[in-house]
């Protein structure tokens, strides 16, 4: 029985079997078929003209087969159809014109064929298209303005073909745009920024182009990633992308960082200069009277109180690591308190160090008849053959170090500039304020 002869069926699916060799030209006669799925078969040979009498029909699915030669023009004058799906075949002709002026059909997938185009693809007819996918041909040319009138396209796949040109403003028309694929061509310039507009975009891909410029970073692009845009000319944009910042970026940040250096740092640095000013000429003022040791200070000098190696052991719970503040080239300092309720730090110095016995009876001589309201104060000191150490005043505020480097620790820039004075200071006395001049050796 020859299959033309059913001329009262509606639907024909033989789809996903094995079906093979040449669709019978006398398919033409199903004059009522709406529907037509001979997909995912092995049938090769053309596409017969034949199709074209199937005036009625609505669904043509011969995708996944073997079809080679060309798409038959006279396919356009089928004004009933809306889905056309002839994608992975082996078909080598030039898509014919004719199919742009299906006003009512809905999807067409021409993809993973080997089809080309002699003139510019102009789809602004078709204006019902819900998908268009012409991906993995032979495209060239460029991509006309006119896509962008199809303002019910939900689905637009042009990748993987040889397309050149710009992406068109234009685009900003489609409205209802949720997928988007144009990598693996020749497209060039920039992404177009109101291509922020389209709200429903959620998958968008212009990898593998000829681009350039700043890519759009509000609306939708806002969640696309890198992957959207790998290996073009020039994209430029923010770090997460995984491209150049933009130099305009780089322009307008070095402009911001200029005017708020002027606005704001001219000012504080004013400020901190009349303070230096300031502060200096105050030191000078006071150098004398600080430099001289006040009565206390000179009774402790005269009669330095007597301490033994045991009280000290009791101070520092018998110079438990607990109570070790750092660490020296000639020993270590340990916190300790006296039997008076007095906090000291302990500097016991290494006998085994060569220099430590040197070290211990220079820091004696120069720093016993040292008082000055910059330089730690020795209190006494405690020597015997196998053990020496200095007892100075204990800094409740730690050391140096702690405040310029630990993350816990925040000095601003009037207290680091007094600092920088008051260690200026205490080292301009021991340099000139002392009869004999003592200098630090680091």
């Amino acid at each position: 029985m020859e299959i033309g002869n059913l001329t009262n069926l509606l639907l024909l699916q033989l789809r996903h079997n094995k079906l093979s060799g040449f669709i019978p030209a006398s398919i033409g006669g199903l004059r009522n078929l709406q529907g037509l799925d001979l997909s995912s078969n092995k049938l090769g040979g053309p596409i017969s003209e034949s199709f074209c009498d199937l005036e009625r029909l609505y669904e043509m699915y011969l995708g996944l087969n073997k079809l080679h030669g060309s798409i038959p023009s006279c396919l356009g004058n089928i004004t009933s159809l809306g889905y056309l799906y002839l994608d992975s075949n082996k078909l080598s002709s030039t898509i014919p014109s004719t199919l742009w002026n299906l006003q009512d059909i809905l999807k067409i997938d021409l993809s993973s064929n080997h089809l080309h185009n002699s003139h510019a693809i102009d789809v602004g007819n078709l204006r019902s298209l819900l998908k268009l996918n012409l991906s993995r041909n032979l495209l060239t040319r460029d991509i006309l303005s006119t896509f962008g009138g199809l303002i019910t396209l939900v689905s637009l796949d042009l990748s993987n073909n040889i397309l050149h040109g710009h992406i068109p403003e234009s685009f900003d028309g489609l409205i209802s745009l949720e997928f988007l694929d144009l990598c693996n061509n020749n497209l060039s310039g920039v992404i177009p920024k109101s291509l922020e507009k389209l709200l429903y975009l959620k998958y968008f891909n212009v990898s593998f182009n000829r681009l350039e410029g700043e890519i759009p970073s509000e609306g939708c692009f806002s969640n696309f990633s890198s992957t959207s845009f790998i290996k073009n000319y020039a994209l430029c944009g923010p770090p997460r992308l995984l491209v150049p910042p933009c130099k305009n970026d780089i322009h307008k940040n070095s402009q911001m960082i200029i005017l708020h250096a002027f606005r704001y740092g001219l000012p504080t640095i004013g400020i901190v200069v009349v303070l230096i000013v300031l502060t200096i000429m105050y030191r000078r003022c006071r150098r004398r009277s600080t430099s001289l040791p006040i009565k206390d200070d000179l009774l402790s000098l005269i009669t330095p109180r007597r301490i033994s190696h045991a009280e000290l052991s009791r101070a520092t719970n018998g110079f438990e690591e607990s109570n070790m503040l750092g660490s020296g080239s000639f020993g270590y300092v340990y916190k300790g308190r006296l039997s008076d309720g007095m906090e000291v730090a302990i500097k016991v110095f290494n006998l085994q160090t060569e220099g430590a016995f040197r070290s211990f009876d220079i820091e004696c001589d120069a720093m016993r008849n040292i008082v000055h309201r910059n330089i730690v104060k020795v209190i006494t000191c405690c020597s015997s053959v196998d053990f020496k150490a200095l007892v100075l005043d204990y800094m409740s505020n730690g050391n140096l170090e702690k405040w310029l480097h630990s993350e816990n620790c925040f000095l601003d820039i009037i207290q680091r500039v007094d600092i920088m004075i008051n260690v200026a200071v205490g080292i301009e006395h021991l340099h000139n304020g002392h009869p004999t001049p003592i200098f630090i050796v680091t």
